[in-house]
Formats: C-alpha cells, structure tokens, sequence
C-alpha cells in the first residue's frame, strides 16, 4: 500500500515530477553515450548493443571495478558481472546498484535505444512496475507474474520495443537496493536461468557496494576539512602533526576509493558517513 500511495502522489501532478526528475538526473554522468557494440555470438560486423554507463559522481569506471581484496576471498568484479548480465539478457538489461535515496550508485543498461529515449523522456523510472516492485521486497520474479498497477502501460510499451519477456532481481536492504530488469523476446526465462541472474545480481551487489563505515579518527579530519579548516589548523585542533592529518586524509581517500579530498567529502556526505 505504501508504494501503490508513492506512486499516486508522483502521479498527481506533472509539475512535482518535473521537479523530482529534475533533483535525480543530475546525479548521473555519463560515461558512455549510446556506444554501439559488437557481440561476439552475433554475425560479425552486426551492431546489436547500445550501452550506457552512469553513476553519481564522477568516478572513472575503472576506479568502480577496483575490489577490495579480503582474508581468503577476492570478490568478482563489476566487469563480468555486466557482461555475464548481457549473455543471458538477449534484450538487454537494466542494473541499478546500491539505490539510495532514488539514485543508484551506479547504473547501467543495455536496452534498445528507441525504448530507452521514451523510458527517459517520459521519466518512466518513477512510474515502472518494476521499480516499485523492486522496492516492495526482496527476491525474484518474471515481469508476467508482477500485478501492480501500470496505469502508464510501461511494461506494454517494451513489448512493442522487443522487449516482451523479462524477469527482474531485486537484492540487499532497502536502505541500499540492487534491482536489475533482464529481457528477451523469444520464451520467457526458466528458473534456471533466473537462479543464474540471481547469483550475478549477488556478486554486483557486493563488487559495488560502498564502505558503511569510516573510523572516528577519519571521520574527525574530514569534518574539520569540510568545515573549511586548513591541514595546519586542523592538525592543532586534533593534537597530532600536520603530517598525521595529511595521512588521515589520504586513508579517507583510499577507504572512499576517491581521487581528491573534494570527491571524498562529496562522497561521504552521499553515504551518509559524516
């Protein structure tokens, strides 16, 4: 009932949607515009794929496919995720990982690119069923079993894309959802391969997900950074050297996986570690 009420009061009016799409696209840059590719199990030199990577901040997609490596476990990275996604996904997929506050951490999809332009232009990502459903709970389902409402005919608009069966992931807390959308056009996906998408959904959950914590000495420098104070001051404040602070700030950088101070302040206020 509370997300068939969200989706009521986004629907109410088109001046409050204009006003939230306009608070959550910004947050996405992006990396990759549409760039046609070739995949290798099609005929060679037939373009079939459109991709669009984009995340909130301006991390290089490198620096995002950069695990960390624990006590007897090296967790898989973000690249073969996508492309294990892609394998089974002959339609393309939609993956937004770790969704905080209606912005994923980072978000790709591979759909077509005439769906995508009136997925995008509609601002169908506050209306899809699938979304909502996404939210409602964890677990796993194909897109013909969904009842909520689609008063937009989201789901009826894809198929006349191609994108006709599909099944949808949703994982982790609500404070901190992955939820991924597959789709073909040929059989609906078996439960087979639905349990495979839900192992990959796992592993890009994990590859992507932020820090939860930073420890009380870290968390002291940044604010004293953040409230404009300078390494020398805020060292003296603090009560160690300034070459302390310096190596404080930099553990900040490396636990944030961020390239400058600016970045890991901007960071840690998005994780809401501050």
């Amino acid at each position: 009932m509370v997300l068939l009420d969200l989706q009521s009061r986004v629907d109410r009016s088109a001046n409050n949607l204009s006003k939230l799409t306009s608070l959550i696209r910004p947050r996405f840059e992006t990396l990759v515009r549409w760039a046609l590719t070739t995949r290798r199990r099609r005929g060679a030199g037939e373009k079939v794929a459109v991709t669009v990577y984009m995340w909130r901040d301006n991390d290089s997609y490198e620096t995002l496919q950069k695990v960390p490596v624990t006590t007897g476990a090296r967790r898989p990275g973000l690249e073969d995720g996508f492309e294990a996604l892609g394998r089974i996904s002959p339609k393309g997929f939609s993956a937004g990982l770790h969704i905080r506050f209606a912005s994923p951490v980072l978000y790709m999809r591979t759909y077509d690119e005439a769906w995508t332009k009136v997925y995008d232009e509609n601002a169908y990502a506050l209306r899809d069923p699938l979304f909502f459903w996404g939210l409602g709970g964890k677990g796993s389902t194909r897109w013909s079993a969904i009842r909520l409402p689609d008063p937009f005919n989201i789901l009826g608009q894809a198929r006349e894309h191609g994108l006709i069966y599909g099944a949808v992931v949703s994982h982790g807390p609500i404070t901190s959802r992955t939820i991924v959308g597959i789709a073909r056009d040929d059989r609906e996906f078996t439960d087979e391969e639905i349990a495979d998408i839900v192992k990959i959904v796992e592993d890009l959950h994990s590859a992507a997900a932020p820090p939860m914590e930073l420890t009380r000495a870290q968390k002291e420098a940044l604010r004293l950074l953040a409230d404009g104070d300078r390494h020398t001051a805020a060292a003296t404040k603090l009560g160690i050297s300034e070459s302390a602070f310096k190596a404080r700030l930099q553990s900040v950088r490396v636990r944030l996986g961020a390239r400058t101070m600016a970045q890991a302040l901007k960071k840690a206020r998005e994780y809401q570690l501050l």
